[in-house]
């Protein structure tokens, strides 16, 4: 039967609207930390995101500084005030479960987790990290690894010195590189950067089973072990710069360049620093090798996006997801971030030689998690802990820092 006239408008009329609100401009606001040198790669995924849904306006929101510190103390205020971002960056673990999740203010992601194939594609350590009480609560766009030493292979050469194994082997490197005139053998930057060195040197010191066991409470920080990795902390904070709360990670780096410093603790987005923004080769323009003392370990941590409940724009942010955790989107990502694609299926071809190292020893290396970076510590600690290094920094009081931090850690209820 044939349909009228009337009918034939209403059911035009119909699909027009229909396709309106299909193509209607939408939304989306992410928010993180990376800007400046770390903004190439974000830029890298929201352009793809744009490709993807030509008609959503994406607000790249950034509050840059202190490795996330500026950025989480917007975000506070914003999530307890009901008006949270689309999506936001967070370090994978304990970072967003301990402060987020516990207090039910994000959505549980493992549906999208199971209809995406996540839970094949990125390795059961990642998985079990950003789950919590039966969810999987946000996506990991990368791996990074914290455990790295980096350098300037031509003023080593020069100085006649080789990258020390060992703490020990460090602190006598450094005695020998003041003798040559190099005033501070080791650079550091602020506070931040000052915690991922003391982690560093636990690990190197503790071993990974016994910086395992510090997170799982089994260990006190008043342990005669650790009181002594506090001590061996100081001794190699004797060797660095005496500006460092000056100084932004990037400036530490540049030191290396210059050959002003020879030594730098540092995360592998100092790789993505030196390839994209110095535009440094591998190998020859900076050197690399994992932190003393720690040679069959990888530090991890991972940034991740999770969904906040009572998000505006609900579905463009699921969509903004399903991008983070694509082939494509971590291949897009990470060459230019410096880290590693935290899906298994990742093309390798893409990465450089530094990139490709740290691939390979993901795959062969004992898996510990950050604490100056959120994997293993809660919110609660990690905020209070930079006043307990820069108290040990005036005054190398090992013991009253080793009693500082387990009362921290008794407080955020570690081990318990």
């Amino acid at each position: 039967m044939s349909k009228s006239p009337f009918k034939k408008a209403l059911l035009i009329a119909a699909a027009l609207a229909t396709t309106t609100s299909a193509l209607a401009a939408g939304k989306l606001e992410i928010f993180s930390w990376w800007a400046g040198d770390e903004g190439p790669a974000l830029e890298a995924l929201v352009k793809l995101y744009k490709e993807k849904y030509p008609s959503v306006t994406v607000d790249n929101a950034t509050v840059s500084g202190g490795a996330g510190t500026n950025a989480k103390a917007v975000l506070k205020t914003r999530m307890l005030g009901g008006t949270p971002p689309d999506s936001f960056q967070a370090h994978a673990g304990q970072e967003l479960i301990g402060t987020w999740v516990v207090a039910g203010r994000m959505e549980d992601l493992s549906s999208l987790f199971k209809s995406e194939g996540w839970t094949k594609a990125f390795p059961a350590d990642v998985v079990k990290l950003i789950s919590s009480k039966g969810g999987i609560w946000s996506v990991p766009v990368n791996v990074h690894r914290s455990n790295v030493m980096w350098y300037n292979p031509a003023k080593l050469k020069a100085w006649g010195v080789t990258v020390p194994k060992t703490w020990p082997e460090f602190i006598n490197t450094c005695a020998t590189l003041k003798k040559k005139g190099v005033a501070a053998p080791l650079v550091v930057g602020e506070n931040w950067t000052q915690q991922h060195l003391w982690e560093n040197v636990m690990i190197g010191t503790l071993g990974a089973q016994g910086w395992e066991n510090l997170w799982a409470g089994k260990t006190k920080f008043t342990d005669p072990k650790v009181v002594g990795a506090f001590t061996t902390f100081g001794k190699v904070m004797d060797c660095a710069n005496k500006d460092a709360s000056g100084l932004s990670w990037q400036q530490a780096s540049d030191r290396i360049i210059s050959g002003q410093s020879a030594f730098n603790i540092m995360g592998d987005w100092a790789a993505g620093y030196y390839t994209t923004t110095k535009k440094l080769a591998p190998g020859q323009g900076f050197g690399w090798a994992t932190a003393p003392g720690t040679s069959k370990t990888f530090v991890m941590l991972a940034d991740s996006f999770g969904l906040p409940k009572g998000a505006k724009n609900r579905a463009e942010a699921i969509n903004w997801l399903k991008l983070l955790g694509s082939k494509q989107g971590q291949d897009a990502f990470n060459p230019l971030k410096g880290s590693i694609a935290a899906r298994t299926d990742s093309d390798l071809s893409k990465y450089n030689t530094y990139s490709k190292s740290a691939a390979t020893d993901w795959k062969n290396s004992k898996i510990v998690g950050s604490m100056a970076h959120g994997a293993v510590a809660p919110e609660s600690f990690m905020s209070a802990f930079g006043a307990v290094i820069d108290q040990f920094v005036a005054t190398r009081n090992s013991a009253g820092a080793a009693a500082a931090a387990q009362a921290l850690a008794t407080r955020a209820g570690i081990g318990q």
